[in-house]
């Protein structure tokens, strides 16, 4: 076996598991949460789950530590790392019984990131005790058209308590969730699809245990959290030891026309590093974000630029210590309205990385789009049911130091898909009249920035609307005198629309345009070709080529 996995067992466990047995069991947890992740999506019933893959599956130890997340939504993390800890301080061990299956979402007493994330979690046993969690959470389009002042309008709040006790369904729980949706139509099969998700990871492990022993297991796990660890550190030793900091600006509708100022401050010493953040204090708007979510964020952005092969577990942590003044935008407190809180993640890792690029400049690209452009539609159709349309868009990805940036993709803290014309116009009574690249939007450089993307709505229907967008009042940087990406906008003329919320009459058009991506190197170094290929391709225009990069035609 190769020299990484030996590593990883020596320390801890050589005596008494093979390296050969680390990479096999650990090969499985990661098959087994990818397995989960597959059978939710495919069982599932609304759009945003089935198509865009809003959703993301893990398995816990009895510590309450992360043994693996499939590779899904970054973000998503952050409704894991606590919830697990929050079940067990309120549900001693002792209490469990196989088939209970826990529920929750809430930011403050939930562990979670915000409320339409909410999280299933059920204990796995062997041979009669509790040994690993199998957990999974899915964005429930739901809570859609209400006000965000704080978070009591965002949605039911849950704490974690039990869905299902020894396999039975508490109807009273569940009656009272489904209550307070406005889709339970939507909702009970996408818990549905949730419960089997965590069934089919509850059989495979138990059918990993059974065949490599219960201790067997175990151990392998912790070993894959001190090979993470070791990784981590390896990776940090790698950057050279000092103080980086970066600063960038954040807009959205909640911040009604203000840039905030996001800053950070990144200490390397040795093999551990300490992040800080500063940020304005928290709003009442749908824009804050709890440690949780602050956290996941980091994890994520050092990881990419460390060691991006670093497995996903709770191991990578430990080198990294993070702090941010408590109630402020980037390290809210209750009752700050939290539901926006992925736009704001994205510029963090916009800061994280801007920082760190001066230490390591071919490991990190130029600033991407920044941002989960969302768009959110509610009405009620002739039969009097509700329906409920929910999308993030992509953008631009900023710019490698060899390569151009990727263009129409989500960034950083989210992967979902951009939604199949198809899908939307089938399920929904919307039509989408152009869907696009923007020429022009990706910044220029030796290696030019990503595209953004321009999807123009038209609502058949009376309804109601909810957007979310920023780099509306900024660009993306770029690096080492490249160009910045484009902003972004969205443009609903004609309607009673305040940038963030309004109603639609039947027949509008609402147009949205995501930020491109920032540029690297100096324009004057792309080559001829390279410039000659983005004109065919109709990637940027004659005007822009002799500008940056003096085409002659």
């Amino acid at each position: 076996m190769n020299k990484p996995i030996q590593d990883a067992t020596v320390a801890v466990t050589e005596a008494t598991i093979s390296p050969i047995t680390v990479e096999v069991i650990g090969s499985a947890l990661s098959s087994i949460v990818e397995e989960m992740g597959e059978a939710l999506v495919r069982a599932s019933y609304s759009t945003n789950i089935k198509e865009r893959r809003d959703s993301s599956t893990a398995l816990f130890d009895m510590e309450g530590t992360t043994l693996c997340q499939a590779e899904h939504i970054p973000m998503h993390l952050g409704s894991f790392m606590e919830m697990i800890p929050c079940i067990m301080e309120r549900y001693p061990v002792g209490t469990l019984r196989p088939g209970d299956v826990f529920v929750g979402n809430d930011a403050y007493v939930g562990g979670g990131t915000h409320l339409p994330d909410i999280v299933l979690a059920e204990p796995i046993f062997f041979d009669g005790k509790p040994v690993m969690w199998a957990v999974n959470t899915a964005h429930h389009s739901d809570f859609l058209d209400r006000g965000h002042d704080h978070i009591f309008q965002e949605g039911i709040r849950i704490p974690p308590i039990r869905l299902y006790a020894a396999g039975n369904l508490v109807q009273d729980v569940q009656d009272l969730i489904l209550l307070n949706c406005q889709l339970p139509h939507e909702r009970l099969p996408d818990f549905r699809a949730q419960l089997a998700a965590n069934r089919m990871g509850v059989q495979r492990v138990q059918a990993l245990c059974g065949k490599y022993g219960l201790s067997t297991v175990l151990r392998a796990g912790k070993a894959l959290q001190d090979y993470a660890e070791r990784k981590m550190r390896a990776g940090i030793r790698a950057i050279p030891d000092g103080v980086y900091s970066f600063e960038d600006t954040f807009d959205s509708p909640g911040s009604r026309g203000e840039s905030l100022l996001f800053k950070t401050e990144i200490t390397v010493k040795g093999d551990e590093m300490h992040l800080h953040f500063e940020s304005p204090p928290q709003v009442r708007a749908a824009m804050n974000m709890n440690y949780t979510a602050l956290l996941a964020t980091v994890y994520y952005a050092v990881k990419s630029v460390v060691d991006p092969s670093i497995l996903p577990n709770a191991g990578l942590s430990r080198p990294l210590y993070v702090t941010a003044p408590k109630g402020t935008i980037l390290h809210c407190m209750s009752p700050a309205a939290v539901d926006g809180r992925i736009g704001p993640a994205q510029r963090v890792v916009d800061i994280i990385h801007g920082a760190l690029i001066q230490a390591v400049p071919d490991k990190v690209t130029a600033a991407g789009n920044g941002g989960v452009p969302a768009v959110q539609f509610l009405g009620q159709g002739a039969d009097g049911r509700m329906w409920g349309y929910n999308e993030t868009i992509g953008g631009g990805s900023g710019a490698r130091f060899n390569k151009d940036g990727l263009d129409g993709v989500h960034v950083h803290m989210t992967n979902t898909s951009n939604l199949p014309v198809e899908a939307l116009e089938i399920e929904y009574p919307i039509m989408l009249t152009r869907y696009e690249l923007v020429k022009d939007s990706g910044g220029t450089g030796r290696y030019r920035g990503g595209m953004g993307i321009r999807r123009v709505y038209k609502v058949l229907e009376d309804c109601h609307g909810r957007m979310d967008i920023t780099r509306v009042l900024s660009q993306p940087w770029g690096v080492h005198g490249a160009g910045k990406g484009s902003s972004a906008s969205i443009d609903a003329t004609g309607v009673t629309f305040n940038g963030e919320y309004g109603f639609f009459k039947s027949g509008t058009v609402i147009e949205v345009r995501t930020a491109g991506a920032g540029g690297y190197g100096d324009p004057s170094a792309r080559s001829a070709e390279a410039v000659s290929r983005d004109l065919a391709e109709e990637r940027i225009s004659e005007t822009a080529a002799r500008a940056a990069y003096g085409w002659a035609g």
